[in-house]
C-alpha cells in the first residue's frame, strides 16, 4: 500500500474530490490511503500561525520553514519521499507519475500565501514539481493532480487495465489518438471512413500515424 501524507492550511478542499472518481476507488480498494493534515496542527504558537513576513521586506507572507520541518519530522518514515510542488520546480510528466506510484511512503507539501522559506527546497524537499508555467492561489490544486495521476496507475483501480497501454503520453503512443463514436455522421460531421471499416490492421495503422 502506497500511503500519502498532504500538509495543507485547506484540508476541506481535499474532501470532495478525494471521495469520488479514480481517487476515491483507490482508497477503496486499500491501494493507497491518503491523509490530509492540516499544516496548523505543527503550530507552536496561541494563534496557529504558519507564514511571517519575509527578511528583506516584500508583499505578503512567507510560509514558515519550522512548522514544516516539525511536521516532516513527526510523519516522516524510512522510505519516505518529501514532495514540494512549487513553479520552481521541474515539470511533472508521466514518467513521474510512475516514478512516485512505486514508493511506499510520500508527504506532499502545498504551499500557500506569497511562497514558502526557501530552507524547505534546499533542506527538506526531496523532489520539487511544478505542473506548469503559471500561478495558482496555492499548492492544493496542483497535489491533487498529481495524486490523482498517482492513484490511476495503482494495481486493481482501473476496471480496463489495457487502457493504461494506450493513454496518452505512455511509452507506446506519443499522443493519444482522436475518440469518435454514434452516429457516425453528425450534421455532415463524419467520422474517418477508417474506423468504419472493420479492418483492424489499417485502424492500428492510422491511429499509429496521428
Amino acid at each position: 500500500m502506497l500511503i500519502i501524507d498532504i500538509l495543507t492550511i485547506f484540508p476541506e478542499m481535499f474532501e470532495g474530490v478525494f471521495r469520488t472518481s479514480m481517487i476515491g476507488r483507490a482508497v477503496g480498494t486499500e491501494a493507497v490511503q491518503i491523509n490530509v493534515r492540516n499544516l496548523r496542527d505543527w503550530s507552536d504558537d496561541n494563534y496557529k500561525s504558519v507564514d511571517d513576513h519575509p527578511f528583506g521586506g516584500g508583499a505578503g507572507m512567507v510560509m514558515k520553514i519550522d512548522v514544516i520541518d516539525r511536521a516532516i519530522k513527526e510523519l516522516k518514515k524510512e522510505n519516505t519521499k518529501v514532495i514540494l510542488m512549487d513553479t520552481k520546480g521541474k515539470m511533472y510528466d508521466q514518467k513521474s507519475a510512475e516514478k512516485l506510484k512505486s514508493e511506499e511512503h510520500l508527504i506532499f507539501i502545498a504551499p500557500h500565501f506569497e511562497g514558502i522559506d526557501h530552507r524547505v527546497h534546499e533542506h527538506l524537499a526531496d523532489e520539487i514539481y511544478s505542473i506548469g508555467p503559471y500561478v495558482l492561489s496555492g499548492g492544493e490544486l496542483p497535489v491533487m493532480v498529481v495524486v490523482d495521476s498517482i492513484c490511476r496507475l495503482m494495481p486493481g483501480v482501473l476496471g480496463n487495465p489495457e487502457s493504461l497501454k494506450e493513454e496518452s503520453y505512455s511509452e507506446e503512443m506519443a499522443m493519444e489518438y482522436p475518440q469518435y463514436t454514434r452516429p457516425a455522421d453528425y450534421n455532415g460531421w463524419k467520422v474517418p471512413d477508417v474506423l468504419l471499416s472493420g479492418n483492424h490492421k489499417e485502424i492500428e495503422k492510422w491511429r499509429k500515424g496521428r
